[in-house]
Formats: C-alpha cells, sequence, structure tokens
C-alpha cells in the first residue's frame, strides 16, 4: 500500500504540538475524522494553508512505524476569508466544525458530510449578521438527519412554523436559506430543537453551539 495519499479535506481544528509544529483535524470524503501533524514554524507556506476553514486537497504522508500522518502539501480551493471578519460568521463556523468533530464526521456518509459542511462554510462565508444563525440552524437539521437522529417524536416538540422551516429548508442550498423566512422566536426554537436531539446521540452539550 501507497504510504502517499490524496484526498478531499476541510480543516476543523489546528492546535499546536511541541515548539513549532501543529496537529490539524480533517473531515475527508474517503476516511472520515483524519489527523496529522504539520510540520514547520510561523512563517511555514504550509502552515498557513492548514488553517481552519479552509478546504481543498490533503496531501499525506502516512509513516507504518509510528502510525501517524503528516501533511506534505494542501492545496486550498476555498479560503472563506469573511468567516476571520465577522464574531457571529466565525462563531457559527466554529459550532458547525465542533458538531462534525463531536459526531465523528458523519458516521459512515463522509463524502456527503463534506459536502454539506463546505456548503454551509460557503454560506456562513457570505452571510449578514442577521443571516448566520440560520445557515447554522440550517446545517444543524441536515446534519441530524444525516447521521440519523431524527426523533419520531418531532412534530410535538416544534410548532408547526419552526418545523416546516426546518423540512423545507433541508431541500434547498445553505446559500438560500436565508430567503426563507422564519420569525425570531421560531427560529431558536429549531435551534434547541435541533442541539437537543445531537446532544442526546453524543452523550453531551456543546459549548459552541451557545453565544
Amino acid at each position: 500500500m501507497s504510504r502517499f495519499s490524496v484526498l478531499p479535506a476541510l480543516v476543523l481544528r489546528v492546535r499546536p504540538s511541541g515548539e513549532s509544529n501543529r496537529e490539524a483535524f480533517f473531515l475527508t470524503a474517503d476516511a472520515g475524522i483524519s489527523r496529522a501533524f504539520v510540520y514547520g514554524g510561523p512563517k511555514s507556506k504550509l502552515r498557513s494553508y492548514v488553517s481552519q476553514f479552509h478546504s481543498g486537497g490533503l496531501y499525506l504522508y502516512h509513516d507504518p512505524v509510528r502510525n501517524s500522518y503528516k501533511v506534505t502539501d494542501f492545496d486550498v480551493r476555498r479560503w472563506r476569508p469573511g468567516i476571520r471578519e465577522n464574531y457571529n460568521r466565525t462563531m457559527a463556523a466554529a459550532a458547525i466544525a465542533e458538531t462534525v468533530l463531536a459526531g465523528f464526521g458523519g458516521g459512515c456518509n463522509w463524502a456527503e458530510a463534506l459536502d454539506r459542511t463546505n456548503d454551509s462554510l460557503d454560506a456562513v462565508d457570505m452571510a449578514a449578521d442577521s443571516d448566520v444563525l440560520r445557515v447554522l440552524v440550517h446545517f444543524l437539521w441536515n446534519w441530524v438527519g444525516l447521521n440519523g437522529i431524527h426523533n419520531g417524536a418531532r412534530r410535538s416538540a416544534l410548532s408547526a412554523t419552526a418545523f416546516r422551516w426546518l423540512e423545507t429548508g433541508a431541500a434547498i442550498p445553505a446559500a438560500e436559506i436565508c430567503s426563507l423566512g422564519l420569525d425570531g422566536a421560531s427560529l431558536l426554537e429549531a435551534k434547541n430543537f435541533c442541539t437537543g436531539l445531537i446532544a442526546s446521540a453524543i452523550g453531551r452539550r456543546l459549548k459552541s453551539w451557545d453565544w
């Protein structure tokens, strides 16, 4: 088996590893959640490429002795600079990334999980302040469906308005959810319902859901 591989991937989290290296977590279309080390100091081009919310082609080297992976290159195709320019966008994107990590990358539906997550982050990157929460809730509901954790009693747990918005929105791209009207109280109700379902499935509630 080749020690080198190239995967469509999204950077979900990056954290320090040692004095100058970093450890990165990716959602990949072929292997779900993958962890790999990024070597190089602060001025390293690779380090700037492997940054949270970037997505593209991930080049990996597998060390069979240590059973570890090293990033050798990352061909960034989506940079999403708008996420870092706005607090609400940053927080929504972080909530999306943490949800994916906590849900183990969407079970075995990795390619679809990657597509949906990229779609949502693209929408967050461009969303107006007033629309960011809509994009997040749209993602959460689709994540519930992708992971098969719909609750059979969901109709009685939600108002008809909130449920209709979730069901209608599930069939459209994330960028179009902003045009689907919903009052603030119903949107919050939908968010709490989605996060409650996911929390029950993963055994904990994520702090990143609330800001």
